[in-house]
Order: structure tokens, then C-alpha cells, then sequence
């Protein structure tokens, strides 16, 4: 891509051309990897940066980090309505999530102010009452989990997860987490 500027334009004026052909040149260059299964995580869930949709050569285990699409349940619409979910490539225009499994089908959840998976402590599973907004946060009842579900979680305090939304099927699981480019916010 070649943009012409003509002598004399003024340098604030060149600037804003070159910052507008940097812009679209990194937006060609996203979107056609995220045809190769690359995506950028803007989210605080999991590190910022290039990560990349590795299918899975096994089934899908606890402790696995993930891509899934969210269903569009009662809770995600309001998820997608609070700004919780980014616009993406998912059912409801939604961008997938980057989650770890945290349990599996069979396994009970037991949700107090933390989460308990068969009984243990989840580390870093404490819940919230209210998002940073103020607004009321619904946790999940617990239960066992059901057969081509799991049950998702993230270390991020403010992670918006099954302590909220409960398990998600299996057949939503766009494939393994894989960091290509990040770094911690």
C-alpha cells in the first residue's frame, strides 16, 4: 500500500496519514491472522497479546487453557450488554473466551465466597458481590457437572467466568490456548 503525500503538506498532516496507514496496515495484518487461527486478547483474564487456536490432538482436560465461544444464555446477553464480552467471531457477535478448565463433567462445584471443585479449594476463586461498576454480580448455584460440560475459570479477580455464568458445553471449545506474544499488563 503506497500513500502519496504532497510537498508541502504540514508535518501534523503527514503524521496523522502515517499513523492512519500504520492502523490499517496492523488491522490487515490481524485480520488475516485470525484466519490462521491467530487472535489478540485485549482482556486482563489471561496475559495481553498474540495468541494462537491450537486444535487439540486429546480430549480437553482440567487445567487445559482454552478458546470457547459463549453460548447466548440469559447471562451472556447480559455479559454483552454490561461490556463484559468484546465484539468477535462467536454466536452474538462475541469474541471467544480464553478460560482454563478448571473441572470437567462428574465433578461437584460448590459455590460460597470461593469455589470449591469435589470439595478443594479453587486458588484464586473468590467471588465478587458487585463488578467494578457497582452492579450486582449473580453467581452460579454449583452443582455437578453435566456430561460435554466444564467449567471455566480464570485467576484475574475480576474475571467473568463459571463462578458467574456456571459450565459451558464442550462442543464450544474453538481449541487450546496457545501464547504466541503477550506480556502483563
Amino acid at each position: 500500500m503506497t500513500i502519496l503525500i504532497q510537498e508541502g503538506a504540514s508535518s501534523k498532516r503527514r503524521g496523522r496519514l502515517l499513523a492512519l496507514s500504520l492502523g490499517l496496515a496492523i488491522f490487515i495484518a490481524i485480520a488475516g491472522l485470525g484466519s490462521l487461527g491467530f487472535r489478540v486478547n485485549l482482556s486482563s483474564s489471561e496475559p495481553i497479546g498474540l495468541w494462537r487456536i491450537r486444535s487439540p490432538d486429546r480430549p480437553v482436560q482440567r487445567g487445559d487453557l482454552v478458546f470457547i465461544c459463549p453460548p447466548m444464555t440469559a447471562a451472556m446477553r447480559e455479559a454483552r450488554n454490561r461490556g463484559y464480552l468484546r465484539p468477535g467471531i462467536c454466536a452474538g457477535d462475541v469474541a471467544p473466551l480464553i478460560k482454563m478448565v478448571a473441572a470437567t463433567s462428574g465433578q461437584f462445584i460448590e459455590i460460597g465466597d470461593n469455589v470449591r471443585i469435589d470439595g478443594e479449594l479453587l486458588a484464586q476463586s473468590r467471588l465478587m458481590a458487585r463488578d467494578a461498576s457497582g452492579r450486582p454480580m449473580a453467581p452460579y448455584r454449583g452443582g455437578r457437572i453435566m456430561k460435554g460440560m466444564v467449567y471455566l475459570h480464570s485467576d484475574f479477580p475480576g474475571s467473568f467466568d463459571s463462578r458467574y455464568f456456571g459450565p459451558l458445553p464442550t462442543h464450544n471449545i474453538l481449541g487450546l490456548a496457545q501464547k504466541v506474544w503477550t506480556f502483563a499488563p
